[in-house]
C-alpha cells in the first residue's frame, strides 16, 4: 500500500488549496493509499531558523511528528500558493526547521553536492498562482518552483518532482475551479 503525506503551505483554512488537497485525498483513498495530511497552519512552532546551521535548535513536538511522516512517506503532495514569486512564510519557516542537515540530507566531505537522506520518495508540488504560467516561466524563470523542486526536494533525494501549476486563481470562475478540483482528484486516484 502506498502511503502518500498531503503537506498544505496555505495558512487560511477556507482557501482554495484545502480544496484542492481534499481531492487529491480523496482520490488517493479511493486508490487505496495510506493517506496522512499535515496542515502547516495547524502546528504549533517557532518558524524561524535562530542560529542557522551552526546551532541545533530542538524541534517542537509538531516538527518531530511532521518529519517522522514525511520519513514514512513514499509519496509527498505539497498544496501552496504562490506568493511574491515564493511560498507562504510559514511554509517557509517549516522547511528551514525540518529540512536540516543530519535529518533530510548530509554534507559530503571534499564535495559541494549533498547526500540526500530522503531518497527512494516521489513528490507532487501543487501550485496554485494569480501569474499565468507563461509570464511565471518566460520573464520570471520559475523562481518558485526551481527552489523548491530543485533546491529542497532534490537535494535531499526525493525524484521525480512532479509539478501542477494552477493558474490564474483571481477572479477564477467555478467551473475553472471545479475543472481543477477534478485533475486533483485524478492524480490522487493515479498516486502521482
Amino acid at each position: 500500500m502506498k502511503k502518500i503525506l498531503i503537506i498544505n503551505g496555505h495558512p487560511d483554512k477556507e482557501s482554495y488549496n484545502y480544496a484542492l488537497a481534499d481531492a487529491y485525498i480523496n482520490g488517493a483513498k479511493k486508490a487505496g493509499a495510506e493517506v496522512r495530511q499535515i496542515n502547516i497552519a495547524d502546528l504549533k512552532f517557532n518558524p524561524n531558523l535562530a542560529y542557522g546551521y551552526r546551532k541545533r535548535t530542538n524541534h517542537e513536538p509538531d516538527l518531530v511528528d511532521s518529519l517522522e511522516k514525511i520519513k514514512e512517506a513514499d509519496h509527498l503532495v505539497w498544496v501552496f500558493p504562490m506568493w511574491w514569486y515564493g511560498y507562504p512564510a510559514l511554509m517557509k519557516g517549516f522547511i528551514d526547521r525540518v529540512f536540516l542537515p543530519g535529518l533530510t540530507f548530509d554534507y559530503v566531505k571534499g564535495s559541494p553536492f549533498p547526500k540526500g537522506l530522503l531518497k527512494n520518495k516521489t513528490a507532487r508540488i501543487i501550485i496554485t498562482s494569480d501569474t499565468p504560467y507563461w509570464y511565471n516561466k518566460l520573464f520570471m524563470g520559475n523562481p518558485t518552483i526551481n527552489q523548491f523542486k530543485k533546491g529542497t526536494l532534490k537535494f535531499c533525494g526525493i525524484k521525480p518532482v512532479k509539478v501542477t501549476y494552477i493558474a490564474t486563481i483571481k477572479n477564477s470562475k467555478d467551473r475553472f475551479r471545479a475543472k481543477w478540483l477534478q485533475k486533483v482528484t485524478d492524480l490522487g486516484k493515479n498516486l502521482k
